[in-house]
């Protein structure tokens, strides 16, 4: 009989120590999964809150850049009416002075892109065109023209064309494109601020941009 009890306090030892492991154990389990559960919802409000700031960001960008010119010309507009094989001519001629205000602009809201927020990625995939318009003013001066050969609806609409024409190779040869386009990554450059402060990646034409430079160098004509 004397025998039997401490055979009966070990067994009963041994249970006790059993149940303390299966407590350890599962109060590890519990701290380990509420601590994955704590922490994945973090990084998710984490994703969640920087990718509104991001759109937020791109809601501002989204506005009308416009660059402003003023351009001058003066041309000699001239035209005849022959007769009798060139023996009779009536001739109409006038001076043209041109003014023209030019506007170069990016409607920015036309802007598209994907955002993958598991990626922590923002991808632009379209940016919009620059749009050009010219608004002249012309005036005519000395202008000489014969009963046979007056000036017509279709010759203002013929200087009006031609116009234009000559102030669009003016514009392609001024500085006005260029300096839009450096306002337009200007603003772009806002976007890629923000994804480079909060560890997002910017894309564009396939890559990841990582400067104004690079953004400047992909939208080269």
């Amino acid at each position: 009989m004397a025998q039997q009890i401490p055979e009966k306090l070990s067994l009963f030892g041994t249970i006790i120590e059993i149940r303390k492991w299966v407590m350890v154990i599962l109060v590890a389990l519990v701290l380990f999964f509420g601590y994955k559960y704590f922490t994945s919802k973090s990084d998710t409000s984490t994703v969640e809150y920087d990718t509104a700031l991001i759109q937020e960001q791109i809601k501002n960008v989204g506005k009308l850049v416009v660059t402003e010119g003023h351009f001058s010309q003066v041309m000699t507009y001239k035209d005849q009416n022959k007769y009798f094989g060139d023996m009779i001519s009536f001739d109409k001629k006038a001076l043209v002075v041109i003014n023209a205000d030019v506007t170069v602009s990016f409607d920015l809201s036309k802007v598209n892109y994907d955002i993958d927020a598991p990626d922590k990625t923002v991808t632009i995939t379209n940016i919009p065109e620059e749009e050009i318009k010219i608004s002249p003013d012309i005036k005519y001066y000395s202008v000489d023209q014969s009963t046979f050969n007056e000036f017509t609806g279709d010759d203002y609409n013929k200087i009006n064309k031609i116009a234009k024409a000559n102030l669009a190779k003016k514009i392609a040869k001024s500085s006005l494109k260029s300096n839009a386009k450096n306002r337009l990554i200007s603003e772009l450059s806002k976007i890629l601020i923000v994804t480079n402060s909060m560890g997002w990646k910017l894309k564009y034409d396939g890559e990841v941009v990582n400067t104004s430079n690079e953004f400047q160098q992909k939208l080269k004509p």
